[in-house]
């Protein structure tokens, strides 16, 4: 885990970070059905390996995730079995069309989180380092999976793909803040 000061004492209790760290949580989620349905439904070993590689780090996010979120008093989104199941789904289909569009995929996905993540870290309070750290190491993680998909051969997807892609995990993120 990203080191930082670790304490757990009641001032560490933000209500903003661990709404945030939730819907961080359920992305991660996300994020390890995306990756499973696509490794799936690969073409090429190597293509699935990279995949499966990949959502072994997304499994360290997750575990970080949910370290801080029982740090802050908090819990994962009960919504979590379905933001699994629908991320598998949209991973398994998208990895059907071919490798180079589920690389295309991973790439535009990691854009978005990454533009996800920075938000969080300026809404983040000051005082909280903790979930700072994490977030940042996670974002750098993010952005190096992203360039790597791109390397690959990821193609560039079609604009309205990547509209229902940001408005797909707005209702994710904007439901699990709460729920």
């Amino acid at each position: 885990m990203p080191d930082a000061a670790h304490h757990t004492e009641a001032g560490d209790r933000h209500p903003l970070s661990a709404r945030l760290m939730r819907v961080n949580h359920a992305g991660e989620v996300a994020a390890q059905a995306l990756y499973h349905g696509q490794a799936l439904m690969a073409k090429n070993v190597v293509t699935r390996d990279w995949l499966l590689d990949a959502a072994q780090e997304e499994a360290d996010h997750l575990a970080w995730c949910e370290q801080r979120l029982t740090e802050l008093g908090s819990r994962p989104s009960l919504l979590n079995p379905f933001w699994y199941a629908g991320s598998f789904a949209i991973g398994a289909i998208a990895a059907a069309a071919s490798d180079r569009v589920s690389l295309g995929f991973v790439a535009e996905t990691e854009r978005q989180v990454e533009t996800h993540l920075s938000d969080h870290l300026e809404r983040l309070p000051d005082d909280d380092a903790r979930s700072r750290a994490i977030l940042e190491t996670m974002r750098a993680d993010e952005v190096r999976h992203g360039a790597r998909a791109q390397a690959a051969g990821g193609v560039e997807l079609p604009a309205p793909v990547r509209f229902l892609m940001r408005h797909a995990s707005r209702v994710m993120t904007r439901t699990a803040y709460w729920i």
